[in-house]
């Protein structure tokens, strides 16, 4: 088995959120659980990116017992493991609070799903979004974290007035991965950007003019199997290799 890699942001990654592995959001009925990671790894899978808390309620990590195991059994596996966390911005001490409690867990990394739009005036938004990242990164100086955000091609053309002005270079040095959400599938047949290459290339491109060539980048495809084509997976995968992603 190869080793875990030592940049988790490198190579194929599988994304699992809360609805699929927790007792709280599946009616004590999971369909994910640590008795999936060997498959996964099977399939070639390098990094598991694990939701890890939610939004109300403790300030805590989400049913921490389970999540250890998962993260025990991905590393039995020779998996990567980056736990993620989507902060609402309307309380940062608790988003803060929140990404602390899932760093102390035997992850990899830390990442953070930055879409939220609870906080509906952009200015507050913004700088909120950027407290939260400073004060992460002051806080986890020595991890290696993610920022999982919408790619430009997403809010310049596709939805403009969902985050006009995102902070993309106010954000750059508390972050050193950059996971842009290439969900090809969500978009409309007519559009240019329902091919998972076009998309996939478009977003890459937009992040290395915005932060630099340099810019360690893994974009996640997807997201529905609705209407997936092999063509789609097969165009994501020469656009990650394309523009030099690290991963996807």
């Amino acid at each position: 088995d190869p080793p875990r890699l030592a940049n988790p942001y490198r190579g194929l990654g599988a994304w699992v959120d809360m609805y699929a592995w927790s007792d709280t959001f599946t009616g004590a009925n999971p369909t994910f659980g640590p008795e999936d990671l060997p498959a996964m790894a099977a399939a070639g899978v390098q990094t598991l990116y694990l939701q890890a808390a939610e939004q109300v309620g403790p300030t805590t990590a989400l049913e921490p017992a389970r999540l250890d195991a998962m993260i025990s059994a991905a590393h039995r596996a020779g998996l990567a493991v980056v736990v993620w966390y989507q902060p609402t911005l309307v309380d940062v001490a608790a988003d803060l609070d929140r990404l602390l409690a899932i760093a102390r867990l035997p992850a990899d990394a830390v990442a953070v799903d930055i879409e939220s739009k609870d906080v509906a005036d952009i200015p507050t938004r913004n700088a909120a979004l950027v407290a939260l990242s400073q004060q992460l990164r002051h806080a986890l100086p020595g991890r290696l974290l993610g920022a999982v955000v919408l790619p430009a091609p997403f809010l310049e053309v596709v939805s403009p007035s969902y985050w006009p002005s995102f902070p993309y270079q106010a954000l750059a040095t508390s972050y050193d991965a950059w996971l842009p959400m290439v969900y090809w599938t969500d978009r409309l047949r007519s559009s240019p950007y329902r091919d998972g290459h076009a998309y996939t290339v478009a977003s890459v491109d937009s992040l290395r003019a915005t932060l630099g060539p340099a810019t360690v980048i893994s974009p996640i495809g997807g997201v529905s199997v609705d209407g997936l084509a092999s063509a789609d997976l097969t165009g994501f995968a020469e656009a990650a290799q394309q523009t030099g992603s690290a991963g996807g």
